[in-house]
């Protein structure tokens, strides 16, 4: 992995065409403070009892159960010494998301470099396709800044959405969907997944399955191979779906990813901005 990181990183040093972009570049190679963060939500599902239960149904008619939509940013800030040095999170740090020239909204100091806020404590905290979004973290009077552009919308997957209102699927048996094309001439945006089980009064119980990146090494890792991320076949692992007569929430977050912005932070820095596309899986 180390290998493959070196590789990207020297790559986009030698794509940079102007002297600017180069020096800034070999700054950010020089760089020993990292951010990696997300923002990402989740919209409001309406689903039918009678689909929680396994019945027909889908979402009219009959009690329905609401899963709230929920927007949430973290941030990690830290420091690295060396190629192989694992970041050391820096606490006491301002750490802010920024959408263009709006003020900023506070994100809460966690402990061991980690921040983060939800929409559910603050409604300053939103998520709007097309903005972009800057990550802040002042310490001792230095700023350091990572963006990223364009936020995208929505992704919508079909086969989320049978006309029975969920998917029907047996359990511990792998789940394939397909992504849609992306627009002419422009990249396919990343693709996470989390599968949560789901009772049958809608509570959710711990996740099954994700591949969203949580810790810095992940982070980093994923800057060296986002390709993984783009492919246009999803394929859930047999492991998500572990429980029969079981349901599901199937949560896929279609996410773009920037870096830093400022000189002052390491060229591996990530941090991503996605909306969520949200399916029910009843399994056999």
């Amino acid at each position: 992995m180390k290998r493959l990181l070196l590789s990207a990183l020297a790559t986009v040093s030698l794509l940079s065409p102007l002297a600017c972009d180069l020096e800034k570049t070999t700054n950010q190679l020089k760089a020993d403070h990292v951010i990696v963060g997300t923002l990402l939500a989740t919209p409001q599902v309406e689903v039918s009892a009678l689909a929680l239960a396994g019945y027909d149904g889908g979402t009219s008619g009959g009690d329905v159960v609401t899963f709230p939509g929920q927007t949430a940013a973290f941030v990690f800030f830290g420091t690295k010494s060396g190629e192989n040095a694992q970041p050391q999170g820096l606490s006491g740090a301002t750490v802010t998301l920024n959408a263009g020239s709006s003020a900023g909204v506070p994100l809460n100091g966690q402990g061991g470099g980690s921040y983060g806020v939800t929409s559910d404590s603050t409604d300053d905290l939103k998520y709007a396709s097309g903005a972009t979004y800057s990550f802040f973290a002042e310490q001792g009077g230095t700023k350091y800044e990572a963006r990223v552009e364009d936020a995208p919308t929505k992704e919508a997957i079909s086969k989320f959405h049978p006309a029975e209102g969920f998917v029907r699927h047996n359990a511990n048996t792998a789940f394939e969907f397909d992504r849609p094309a992306p627009p002419p001439n422009q990249d396919r945006t990343l693709g996470f997944v989390t599968v949560v089980p789901l009772g049958s009064n809608g509570e959710k119980g711990q996740a099954t399955y994700s591949n969203v990146p949580t810790s810095p090494v992940e982070f980093l890792q994923l800057a060296a191979t986002p390709a993984l991320f783009r492919e246009p076949r999803v394929t859930i692992p047999a492991t998500a779906f572990p429980n029969p007569k079981q349901a599901y929430l199937v949560i896929f977050q279609a996410v773009r990813m920037g870096g830093p912005e400022s000189d002052n932070l390491f060229l591996g820095s990530v941090v991503l901005a996605g909306t969520a596309e949200v399916g029910i899986v009843r399994t056999n």
